[in-house]
């Protein structure tokens, strides 16, 4: 069989993958992309986006049965679960560029080759994709991530779910046990509680979305509490059985105590891990760690024409990090001058709703620097527009420096993942607070408790 060559090879059609494609179609290159699953990979298909168009639904939901505050009178407020899955699947259709087969033919038009299959390599420049060879002068390693699954007792046998199989729930369970606190097992939570289910969500550690501001993240957790959802935190999972109840999970509290609780699905929300298997990286003399690639400022791995994207690299596991570095990773594959991956400023954000956001480091992160730091805070309650939306609740915090140069934002409230993109830019242009509270907004918006808090920043 005659090979096929290529001046670039992508393995993965995920967010990564599919940036550096199509930045490298658009400098002229001869591309390949390769993908196991599905064009657009976890986000698209499994992840951010069928998730947040849920989370939509959920709050719409929510709103129809809170109308009658605004006087608006909805009798009947109710979900029909397969109705909401089918416009998940029609929306992440339309993102993707139709089916699967429409979208490789979009590719194709772009000027990339696309195919399906598993890839390995058989020698640093050689490819094999379910039996065709391919070789290609430059090759970037997008292949992603996978769910960690952890080794407990009974869990493979009694059954779980993730973030890609849930979707697929012909009918929702009365009883939905989530295993992990971190953003996305608190999306899940508050979507399937807002949908009926009565969800308990365990987190082996002290706190629920540790990776964020302690008070905002208590905040938010109080605001779930009061919708119904259960937390169990310093709970750690040690066996599962299946009873005539249902799902029985026992767990050691944090007075060393065995607890139970039941329910009908479980979803493992444990974070993720790069998917290295299969690829044959180390007989080719990739270098990896922590089960990661390793990769250098400019994105190349061990393999000086091999370059690496995305989550499989270890880093920030998100898409627009994805995108970034999938694009760049391309640039510098045929770049004289490469340019690193050096972003200063990632912002994360929970998409709940209120939705938790933030820019930078948080206090205690500060504190461990032995950095010296101003505070400035907003609360939505004082804004006037969050009073004419009914919405509240939360706060904006914003960080600085001893010279009131922008450090990080924090963000709980309505708006909080548009609001958190102005702060971005503060920061990575070294705007003071001053120059922030003196920015003219329009009024009514949002955007003015930014102001506020710059405002009280730069006074204190």
């Amino acid at each position: 069989m005659a090979q096929l060559s290529y001046d670039l090879l992508v393995i993965g059609a995920g967010a990564a993958g599919s940036a550096a494609a199509h930045s490298a179609a658009e400098q002229g290159a001869h591309v390949a992309l390769i993908e196991r699953d599905k064009i657009g990979g976890t986000c698209l298909n499994y992840g951010c986006d069928p998730t947040k168009t849920l989370l939509h639904t959920a709050r719409l939901l929510s709103q129809a049965r809170q109308s009658e505050t605004y006087g608006v009178l909805i009798p009947l407020s109710s979900l029909e679960w397969r109705a909401a899955r089918e416009h998940v699947h029609q929306v992440v259709n339309q993102m993707r560029g139709g089916t699967s087969d429409e979208a490789s033919a979009q590719l194709k038009k772009q000027g990339i080759d696309f195919m399906y299959g598993e890839a390995r390599f058989t020698s640093p420049r050689e490819i094999s994709v379910d039996g065709r060879s391919l070789t290609a002068e430059r090759v970037i390693v997008a292949a992603g991530s996978q769910n960690l699954v952890p080794q407990i007792e009974g869990l493979k046998e009694v059954g779980f779910l993730t973030n890609k199989t849930v979707l697929n729930l012909q009918k929702l369970p009365n009883r939905l046990a989530i295993v992990g606190g971190g953003a996305i097992g608190i999306e899940f939570s508050q979507m399937f509680q807002r949908f009926g289910v009565e969800v308990s969500v365990i987190e082996k550690g002290p706190m629920i979305l540790d990776k964020e501001d302690p008070a905002l993240a208590t905040q938010l957790c109080t605001l779930l509490s009061q919708e119904g959802i259960e937390f169990r935190t310093s709970a750690e999972l040690l066996r599962v059985r299946q009873t005539a109840p249902g799902r029985q999970l026992t767990y050691r509290d944090g007075q060393g105590r065995e607890q139970e609780l039941t329910a009908d699905e479980i979803l493992l929300s444990l974070g993720r891990r790069p998917a290295l298997e299969g690829l044959g990286l180390e007989e080719i003399g990739v270098k990896t760690s922590k089960r990661a690639i390793e990769v250098d400022h400019y994105l190349r791995t061990s393999v000086p024409h091999i370059w690496a994207a995305g989550d499989i690299t270890g880093g920030y596991m998100f898409t627009h990090v994805a995108n970034e570095q999938g694009r760049l990773a391309a640039q510098n594959a045929f770049a004289a001058q490469p340019r690193p991956f050096d972003e200063p400023v990632i912002p994360w954000v929970t998409f709940t709703d209120p939705p938790l956001a933030h820019a930078g480091p948080t206090e205690d992160e500060l504190r461990q620097r032995g950095q010296n730091y101003q505070v400035g805070r907003a609360e939505f309650k004082d804004v006037e527009r969050a009073l004419t939306l009914g919405q509240t609740q939360g706060e904006i915090k914003l960080l600085a420096d001893a010279q009131g140069k922008l450090l990080a934002g924090h963000i709980l409230g309505p708006g909080a993942g548009e609001l958190i993109a102005p702060i971005v830019i503060a920061i990575r242009t070294r705007m003071s607070a001053g120059e922030l509270a003196a920015t003219l907004l329009p009024y009514p918006t949002l955007s003015e408790g930014l102001r506020w808090a710059a405002e009280r920043l730069h006074n204190s």
